[in-house]
């Protein structure tokens, strides 16, 4: 194997990789203990050999171009499988360390995700983690971020994906809505109530309702005056105050029903459930936080 780098060009490598993190040459140079003239020596040599800008740089800010942020990604992956596997080869790795960065949407994050972590970082102290609890779709590659948790499957390849569970919905309203407009027995008679619709940010459009009749699984578009997007949590809500009926996942809605502020309805209708599973992105070389994350959260996951 022909040698491809040098030492001065991995060290100017962690140098992009430094500057690009701390957003000035001069906050690299403090962090490396070199000259912010070092630094910018580095970055134009990276330049030369790349034969592309990395950062644009201008008086009052610098940040990367859109091949400097590929760059820096691949360049970032790089450096931490390297330090890895270095820990590993030495015998230092005794447990996971680093920062851990996590995806997951608002109603498992704040159901499910949030409240298993101090008991991940009560096992494994030396890992940080950052959750970014949102229904936006991230980029592993370009926001650098670690694991997501999903409601739908992906066809994306480039991703390992792991069932967590398959998350039952129920369909919920409140006793005082129950009791001036009746309680549906049927899916037809569920079509004259209002039901809140909830609408997915990508496209706009309400999602229908899943039900089981007959042994067959079926789905249901219903209609009514209230809408919301982004976050299920706020047709629960409405639902409780009221406003109509919902259909919600079950760990949602569940100390509502226990405490009587919400009615299961159509539960000869039930049965069915939405998956939610974790992803991240297949690499040769998985750091340790990450599998021992993996490996707790799918031990952890509801039977």
């Amino acid at each position: 194997m022909n040698r491809q780098f040098d030492d001065v060009m991995l060290g100017s490598i962690e140098l992009f990789c430094l500057a690009a993190e701390q957003g000035s040459f001069t906050a690299a140079a403090a962090v490396a203990s070199v000259t912010p003239a070092a630094v910018s020596r580095s970055i134009s040599r990276l330049e030369e050999r790349l034969g592309v800008r990395l950062f644009t740089r201008t008086t009052r800010q610098m940040r990367l171009t859109e091949a400097g942020r590929g760059y820096f990604e691949q360049c970032r992956q790089a450096l931490n499988q390297l330090v890895e596997a270095e820990r590993e080869a030495s015998g230092h790795q005794v447990a996971p360390s680093g920062l851990l960065r996590i995806s997951a949407p608002t109603t498992y994050g704040h159901y499910r995700l949030l409240p298993l972590l101090p008991g991940f970082r009560e096992r494994f102290p030396a890992v940080k983690v950052e959750v970014n609890v949102s229904n936006r779709n991230i980029d592993f590659a370009e926001e650098g971020y670690d694991l997501a948790i999903r409601a739908r499957a992906t066809a994306d390849s480039s991703l390992v994906s792991r069932l967590l569970e398959d998350t039952p919905l129920v369909v919920v309203a409140s006793p005082d809505y129950l009791q001036r407009y009746g309680t549906p027995s049927t899916l037809d008679e569920l079509q004259a109530h209002e039901c809140i619709q909830f609408e997915l940010p990508s496209s706009g459009r309400a999602i229908p309702w899943l039900f089981r009749r007959d042994g067959q699984e079926l789905e249901l578009q219903t209609s009514g005056g209230y809408a919301c997007s982004d976050d299920v949590t706020a047709g629960a809500t409405l639902a409780r105050h009221g406003a109509g009926v919902f259909q919600a996942y079950r760990f949602v809605v569940e100390e509502d029903l226990r405490a009587g502020r919400l009615v299961e309805l159509l539960q000869d209708f039930g049965g069915r459930s939405r998956p939610h599973g974790l992803l991240y992105p297949h690499r040769r070389f998985v750091p340790l936080r990450v599998r021992a994350f993996v490996d707790y959260l799918l031990g952890e996951r509801p039977a």
